[in-house]
């Protein structure tokens, strides 16, 4: 019985011990796993996908007119995405852009409008419309349009004045509640309701995730607050690639800063020979980017871009520190050699000392010389 529980006991210790030799072994190997991860990460250049893209829309210069704004946003994102991560998406222009509608949307518009009276007198019978927010179907589009705004558009207008009349936990509970059914409606809008001003540009543009900035009306007053901030954004560092989407020449000056800056600069713009393209790295037209044509184009700058990276790599550069450490090694090599050459020559002065003096002729040597 005592044996067996001194078995026991040694088992339970020997147990004990593996476990701990296991769990130091297993967080060793995660330690020198992530540290040899971060060596690397610190060694290797930032490839494409580790480089910050920013986009800056000169909505003044280049709107959207010829598809719908949330569709060009989506399809701008997706060329320049093979530069980068996309993290800054910036769009200016002044009141005017904005309540601005473009004739093709003017167009359909003027279509849907002949098309309602011809249901409402019956001469076209189309399919039913259906409410995506009740469920409910109608038969002409016009009653359609006053059920979602007599009813549809009430509620939402009563929600927004309930969160907005709340304070505190009230109104954050208020938020979470009709969240969903906000976002319902929302998506339901776009469809149904015509914008009161523009043709949602504005509204568009946010929901594909660019900050939009509206400037007063005056003259260049677009051009210089995205001027400043692509300069501040250059200042901060925060990207590596700037995609500007603008045919105006004044942007020159700033692309020419970029590229000193070692910042990769792309322009989309519709002037085939224009200024800012003869500056920037690489170009697209704006036809090309709604097309989709312009991603496969991107797709070959990126590579072209990656290969130059890489002979820079190649290249020789001058590194003060490993310069210096071998600039001291050759010194010390120096100093050997000379203290070992001087050394030698000490030893051979001192046996001619002993020898007598060199311009003493032994007589032995004076006598075979007579």
């Amino acid at each position: 019985m005592f044996q067996n529980y001194h078995n026991i006991r040694d088992t339970a210790k020997h147990f004990t011990r593996l476990n701990t030799l296991n769990s130091f072994v297993v967080s060793l190997y995660r330690y020198c796993h992530i540290e040899s991860k971060v060596g690397i990460d610190l060694q290797k250049p930032p490839t494409t996908a580790h480089k910050c893209v920013g986009i800056f829309w000169d909505l003044d210069n280049k709107p959207p007119n010829s598809i719908p704004p949330f569709d060009a946003a989506i399809r701008l994102k997706n060329a320049v995405s093979l530069f980068g991560v996309v993290r800054y998406m910036i769009a200016y222009a002044n009141s005017h852009a904005f309540g601005y509608v473009p004739q093709a949307v003017r167009e359909q518009r003027k279509e849907r409008k002949l098309l309602n009276q011809l249901e409402n007198k019956g001469v076209i019978k189309p399919e039913s419309y259906l409410c995506r927010v009740c469920g409910r179907r109608f038969y002409t589009n016009e009653k359609f349009v006053n059920h979602f705004k007599q009813i549809h558009e009430r509620e939402q207008k009563k929600r927004l004045n309930q969160i907005e009349s709340a304070r505190g936990k009230r109104r954050a509970d208020l938020v979470v509640k009709y969240t969903m059914k906000m976002e319902k409606y929302k998506r339901a809008a776009r469809d149904v309701l015509t914008p009161k001003v523009g043709y949602g540009l504005a509204d568009e543009l946010k929901r594909a995730g660019f900050f939009v900035k509206t400037v007063p009306d005056k003259p260049e007053a677009a051009d210089i607050a995205l001027r400043d901030h692509m300069v501040d954004m250059m200042d901060k560092r925060r990207i590596d690639c700037l995609v500007l989407v603008s045919d105006d020449s004044d942007f020159v000056e700033v692309l020419r800063e970029a590229k000193l800056r070692c910042l990769k600069t792309v322009v989309v713009g519709d002037i085939n020979d224009g200024a800012l393209k003869r500056v920037a790295d690489a170009n697209f037209s704006w036809r090309d980017i709604l097309m989709g044509k312009a991603k496969k184009e991107a797709v070959s700058v990126a590579g072209k871009w990656k290969d130059h990276d890489i002979l820079k790599r190649l290249e020789w550069r001058y590194n003060p520190e490993v310069e210096k450490n071998a600039y001291d090694l050759c010194d010390e090599r120096e100093d050997a050699d000379m203290n070992g050459i001087s050394s030698a020559d000490d030893a051979d002065y001192a046996q001619r000392e002993d020898d007598g003096a060199w311009w003493e002729l032994d007589s032995s040597d004076s006598d075979v010389t007579s």
